[in-house]
């Protein structure tokens, strides 16, 4: 078994930084690497750039201990882990014309940084979410780098971890990891066993890679399911939410919780991985991608319909509030984010605020305290985050994530 002391992460985001300080903390040397420099100052400083409890105490550990440090340049290693982003080549939302491109450029391009420091016997590893054959085509990179292949081991380990959760369930959950070849399996299981406790199970780069796009576009098309029963209870004059209480008391039936769409980087994007290679095929998958992209505008169309309805009643305009701004409760990651979307189209229409609890400043958006959200004449619950649980909901107020579900 080889010995893998260094470990050279590329990429100190939602995936990489947390993997860079659990390592750090189980016994690796770590280098991580960043393109943004505040990131990097922030890990040197031992600062955490994201929401997700417990890294501030793993990251501080790490740097007081000297097994992490941060910088824009890769490093000799041992092993090497590629946790960039894989995102689309358009970020165009709610194109029904056309399905996204995926972009692998920020993997090839982190595949080349790294080249000049692989040496024989190194393990390079591809966290990043990808459609299948993206293992082989950066391997196929590295060769073009001048990387001899016969000498290094080249593998895919998909992260399965929740956020909010990840520190936790990066060292629990079990591993899928396959390797290009055996042997490029085999060094890859050997390295994640030094740190995972759940199984680490073995398979080829393309089966890792597909079975990481099948269990997220599951989610999706189950959350697809929800989210149109959402709409056409509407149009039928149902609660939606007491239906599927009602629905779920089968011992065989559990649809999920609809919402105002489906965001963050992972279900709202992996299924077109699938839809992009599946030459027309994928007609499920794809379809129910849609369901979920159309979602917010059918959410801003019917807050228009509540905001005409006001005027009706009471002759002006009301001010809006919306309640949340992240792509699931009690995150700051606005990946792809349904809520985000929906509060900066209604900015361009109406006077609103938006309580983000997670979040200290947006661009664009007028961020105040929930305190202050409240006294908006109609408050629009996007996002479930714990410390909405706690309000009343007014007569007016509008519900699109369950916060009071029956």
């Amino acid at each position: 078994m080889l010995s893998k002391k260094k470990v050279c992460v590329m990429g100190l985001g939602y995936i990489g930084l947390p993997t860079a300080a659990i390592l750090a903390n189980r016994g690796y040397q770590v280098h991580g690497v960043d393109i943004k420099q505040h990131v990097v100052d922030m890990v040197n400083r031992g600062e955490v750039p994201i929401v997700e409890p417990e890294l501030d105490r793993f990251l501080r550990t790490a740097i007081k201990e000297g097994s992490l440090s941060a910088s824009i340049d890769p490093a000799p290693a041992d092993v090497f882990i590629i946790a960039v982003p894989s995102p689309f080549h358009s970020d165009k939302l709610n194109n029904i014309t056309q399905s996204p491109i995926p972009n692998i450029s920020f993997i090839m391009e982190a595949s080349k940084s790294i080249a000049p420091y692989i040496k024989p016997g190194n393990l390079v590893l591809l966290e990043s979410t990808s459609p299948v054959g993206t293992t082989n085509r950066m391997a196929d990179e590295l060769l073009s780098c001048g990387v001899s292949l016969d000498s290094i081991f080249v593998a895919h380990a998909p992260e399965r971890v929740l956020p909010g959760h990840i520190m936790d369930e990066l060292v629990r959950n079990d591993r899928i990891v396959g390797g290009v070849n055996v042997e490029s399996t085999r060094q890859a299981a050997s390295f994640y066993k030094t740190f995972v406790e759940g199984n680490v199970l073995e398979t080829s780069a393309k089966t890792a890679e597909m079975a990481k796009l099948a269990e997220n576009s599951f989610r999706d098309v189950n959350l697809a399911f929800a989210n149109e029963l959402s709409i056409l209870c509407d149009d039928m004059g149902i609660d939606v939410r007491e239906l599927i209480s009602l629905a779920n008391k089968h011992p065989r039936v559990n649809i999920l919780s609809p919402g105002c769409g489906v965001g963050g980087h992972c279900i709202s994007v992996d299924p077109w991985f699938i839809v992009d290679s599946a030459n027309g095929k994928a007609k499920l998958i794809e379809q129910a991608r849609r369901t979920n992209d159309l979602k917010p505008d059918w959410v801003v169309q019917k807050i228009k319909e509540h905001v005409l309805a006001f005027k009706k009643d009471f002759g002006r305009m009301p001010n809006l509030s919306c309640m949340g701004l992240t792509y699931k409760p009690d995150t700051d990651d606005l990946r792809e984010s349904p809520a985000l979307y929906i509060a900066e189209e209604l900015n361009s229409s109406f006077d609103i605020t938006v309580v983000e609890p997670n979040i200290k400043l947006h661009a664009s958006l007028n961020l105040v305290t929930y305190e202050q959200g409240l006294q908006a004449d109609v408050c629009i619950y996007l996002v479930a985050h714990s410390e909405f649980g706690v309000l009343e909901l007014k007569d007016r107020d509008l519900d699109f994530c369950g916060l009071q579900a029956s």
